[in-house]
Formats: structure tokens, C-alpha cells, sequence
């Protein structure tokens, strides 16, 4: 049932459906009354998988945010003229000439114990390694700086598309100063008020000749190369000893200090006649930007790792109970679409009573994720190791996992049948059809007479796992609702 389609990167121009089964899809569609071009780009947005990412970097007050609003069309990215004032990376879909791309905005970096250079150049480093291609920002009425400098020289290094954008050029004596930043070496400067508009359909367009159709896969491939494996959990949590254990020797510093490991270690491990890449990565201690010097780029670098991933070992200290911090390590794994097995550590340090309240906060904690595989180890100890690598085994199976069309509408017709959907407003919305547009993690879209509920769309989440397995990753599902123009004939 796995589905190896995309394993080798190149995207079949309908999702993950063949032709004939395609075809067949479409028919279905045109009877039930849906346009075919809507069809198409609801397979297209449910099965391209990853969208190419934009990433726009600069130093505070350059404009960054406002340029963000002005991509995505809207209001979205806060807006002060002050520095500072994004703090947390976020990330808007956006599109331009027909095509769909993620933007980052990596806005608002405040001066900490290692300088403003240092933690501008740690943002945007993340931001660079994670994008497809970036918008370098520029205050052309100031001119480039020494911070400027230190982010063309990141640029340089990681050899992403460049588009240099001379920002705050308002009218006719502003181009001059635009002009002036050919000095930065990264071509051309496309003079830009991102406040009022101008030239920014210019610059869109050189955007779109950087990005990719869609992004590079960063894990394994086809080609045999070994899965990667991300260890992730709060500082001390025992990343580095599970990893030591794991491979049977020393590869990475353990200390009772917590915060030993600072950037990602990798490490290719033989396990059961497979060989594995695993990833130890530096704890997560708190929001990005209430950290400071090494911790702040410690926790930048375990983002990204988690990017590039395959699965990621969520690694939960068994002996204190489950925090804040936990369950954010947790969404930021799901969001990022990744196979997730979680690993309670220290087990045989519980007694009966801390395990007994240990099950329940699993429960009610952790319950966003009761699909992930579960296993109880012991980093020190070597306690139920063997059963770490048929768990990741079991996660990634459920991540690759793909349903027929043919199989998938009729299990939809069976929930339709013994579970409609709620009478509101006088109306029954039903699902008419949908398909699997897309694995890594699974992605569906569903074709619905009218608006579905929250609370359904979870309801059928949870028949899918029942039915299908899919257990030990994130489901996708998204619905299109078909539009009040009689069915055709």
C-alpha cells in the first residue's frame, strides 16, 4: 500500500493519482457538478506536498513585514515603525502570476548577549537553509551597512537564489539610491515602496524565476540513502545518551548539565541490517525569542533539522510530568508534516504511582498525537531500545501510506450512509467524493455539497485511522465545497 511515486522527487503532474485513475476522478467530478479546473487545482494544492519557500531577510526596520503584506495581499504581518517588532518566524501562503509559494518573514531580532550582528546572522541563517529562495531587504535611503555585509556573506555561503530588493523607493529620486546597492554583489536591486505598491509586480516576477516548481527533497531518496531521523525534546531530556545507546558507543558528549549538544550532530547508525541517520539535536528551552546567545541559535538549528527530517524521535523525560514546552516540540513537529514516534525516557526510574498519573496526563496531554507510536526506554539502562527502530519503522510505513481513490470513496460512501453530517440551517452538507492527493504526510481533499464542521472533518480523521492505519503521522484533509450553480446534466 506504501506509495513510492514521488520517492525519487519529480511530482506527477496530478498528485499522486495515475493517469487512468485520474481520468477517472474527473469524470466523477464533472457529474457531480464541479468545474474541472477547480478540481485540478484542489488536487494541485493537496498533492504538491511542500510549497517553494520565500524567505525575506534584512536587518530590523528595513521593511520586512509590510513587504509581506504587500506579497500576500493582505494585512497579516504586524506593522511598526519601530524595530523589532516580528519576533517569532512566521509563515504566510501567497500568490503571484498563477503560482503558489510559502513566504517567511524573519522580522524583529532584538540585541542579545552576543550582539545584534550575531543574532541577525543566527534568523537569517535559519531562514537561508530552510528557504528556496530568499528576498535580501535593503533600506535604500540609508544605504547598505556592515549588517547588510554580514548577511550578503550568508548568502554567499549557502548559494540560495537572490532577490535583492531596494525597499523605501518611493518616486523617481529614490532610484538613484537603489541603484547605489549593485555595490552588495547579488545583481540587480529592484527599487521597491513596499508601503505603496510600487515596483513590487516588477520584483515578484524576478521571485518567480528564483523559486523552483517546487521544493528539493532534503531526506531520503530512492537512490538508497539512509532515513533521517530527528531526536528532539527539552534540554537534558537524554537526546544524547538515547543516541550513544542507539549506536553502541560514545558518539556525542553526555553531561548532567543541561544544554551540552548546541548544534545537530548526524550520525549514520546500523540498525537491524538498515542503516539510519540520526540527528541529535540541541534541547528546545523556551519561545525563540525569549532566548539568548546560544540557546537562541541552538534552537534555530533544531528547526531546521527537524525540517529535513523524515521522522521525528520526540523524546519526553517520563519522570516529570509533561510541560508547555513538550507539547510545543510536539506542534512543531506535526506542522512540519513529520512521521512521529515518541520515546518516554528514564522509565526505570518510575515507581507504580508515577506511573499511574503518567498514563493519565498521556491522556489528556498528549491526545493531539494518541496516533503516534509509543515506546517506554531507557537511555542509561539500554531498557526496550529494540523496540525504537520498528516503531520508527511503523511511523514511517503510516507516512508513506496511500489509498486507492477507488477503495477511499467507497469507505466515504459508508461514513456518508451510518454518519451524515449534522442538519444546520436547515441543510445537510455531504461529502460527494475525494482522493489522496499526496503522502508525506498523508494529504486528502474532499469534494462536499456544502460546508463541513470542524468536528466532522475530525470525525472522519479518526475513521480513516481506524480503517487505514496511518498510524504515526499527521492527516492533511482539506474540502472543497462545490459552488451553488446546479449540478450538470
Amino acid at each position: 500500500m506504501n506509495d513510492q511515486i514521488h520517492s525519487d522527487g519529480s511530482d506527477h503532474e496530478h498528485g499522486a493519482l495515475g493517469d487512468a485513475e485520474y481520468a477517472e476522478f474527473m469524470e466523477l467530478a464533472a457529474q457531480e457538478g464541479f468545474d474541472p479546473e477547480e478540481v485540478e487545482g484542489a488536487i494541485g494544492e493537496a498533492g504538491h506536498g511542500p510549497l517553494p519557500v520565500l524567505a525575506v531577510v534584512g536587518r530590523p526596520n528595513v521593511g520586512k513585514s509590510t513587504l509581506v503584506n504587500r506579497i500576500i495581499g493582505r494585512r497579516e504581518a504586524v506593522v511598526q515603525d519601530k524595530p523589532g517588532v516580528t519576533r517569532d518566524r512566521v509563515s504566510y501562503e501567497a500568490e503571484w502570476a498563477g503560482r503558489r509559494f510559502k513566504v517567511v518573514d524573519t522580522g524583529g531580532w532584538e540585541q542579545d548577549v552576543l550582539g545584534l550582528d550575531a543574532s541577525v546572522a543566527a534568523q537569517a541563517e535559519y531562514a537561508i537553509e530552510t528557504a528556496d529562495a530568499v528576498v535580501f531587504v535593503v533600506d535604500a535611503t540609508v544605504g547598505a551597512t556592515d549588517t547588510d555585509e554580514a548577511v550578503v556573506k550568508l548568502l554567499r555561503r549557502a548559494g540560495k537564489p537572490v532577490v535583492l530588493c531596494a525597499n523605501k523607493v518611493d518616486g523617481q529620486s529614490g532610484e538613484a539610491d537603489a541603484t547605489a546597492l549593485w555595490s552588495l554583489g547579488l545583481g540587480q536591486p529592484h527599487p521597491v515602496s513596499s508601503l505603496h505598491g510600487r515596483g513590487t509586480g516588477d520584483m515578484l516576477d524576478a521571485v518567480l524565476e528564483a523559486l523552483p516548481e517546487a521544493p528539493a527533497q532534503t531526506f531520503g531518496t530512492a537512490l538508497g540513502g539512509p532515513r533521517r531521523i530527528a531526536l528532539i525534546g527539552r534540554p537534558n531530556v537524554g537526546k544524547s545518551s538515547l543516541l550513544n545507546k542507539v549506536a553502541g558507543e560514545d558518539r556525542v558528549v553526555v553531561n548532567a548539565l543541561a544544554g551540552t549538544t548546541r548544534d545537530p550532530v548526524d550520525e549514520l547508525i546500523q540498525l537491524g541490517g538498515t542503516t539510519w541517520k540520526f540527528i541529535d539535536t540541541a534541547g528546545i528551552r523556551r519561545k525563540v525569542h525569549l532566548q539568548e546567545g546560544a540557546d537562541y541559535y541552538a534552537s534555530l538549528r533544531t528547526a531546521a533539522a527537524v525540517e529535513k527530517a523524515e521522522v521525528a524521535v520526540i523524546l519526553i523525560d517520563s519522570s516529570e510530568s509533561i510541560s508547555v514546552q513538550d507539547q510545543r516540540i510536539i506542534t512543531m513537529a506535526v506542522e512540519a508534516g513529520r512521521a512521529i514516534v515518541v520515546a518516554f525516557n528514564k522509565w526505570d526510574t518510575l515507581d507504580e504511582e508515577r506511573r499511574y498519573y503518567l498514563e493519565r496526563e498521556i491522556e489528556t496531554e498528549l491526545a493531539q498525537i494518541a496516533w503516534a507510536p509509543r515506546v517506554n526506554v531507557s537511555a542509561v539502562t539500554g531498557r526496550h531500545m529494540e523496540k525504537l527502530v520498528p516503531a520508527i519503522e511503523t511511523a514511517i510505513d503510516g507516512w508513506e501510506t496511500r489509498i486507492p481513490t477507488g477503495r477511499l470513496n467507497a469507505f466515504l460512501g459508508e461514513i456518508v450512509a451510518s454518519h451524515p453530517h449534522p442538519v444546520r440551517g436547515g441543510k445537510q452538507p455531504r461529502i460527494l467524493f475525494g482522493t489522496q492527493a499526496g503522502t508525506k504526510p498523508p494529504r486528502f481533499v474532499l469534494f462536499a455539497s456544502g460546508f463541513l464542521e470542524h468536528g466532522y472533518r475530525r470525525f472522519v480523521e479518526r475513521r480513516l485511522r481506524e480503517e487505514f492505519g496511518f498510524e504515526g503521522t499527521p492527516i492533511h484533509i482539506s474540502v472543497r465545497v462545490r459552488e451553488k450553480r446546479g449540478r450538470k446534466k
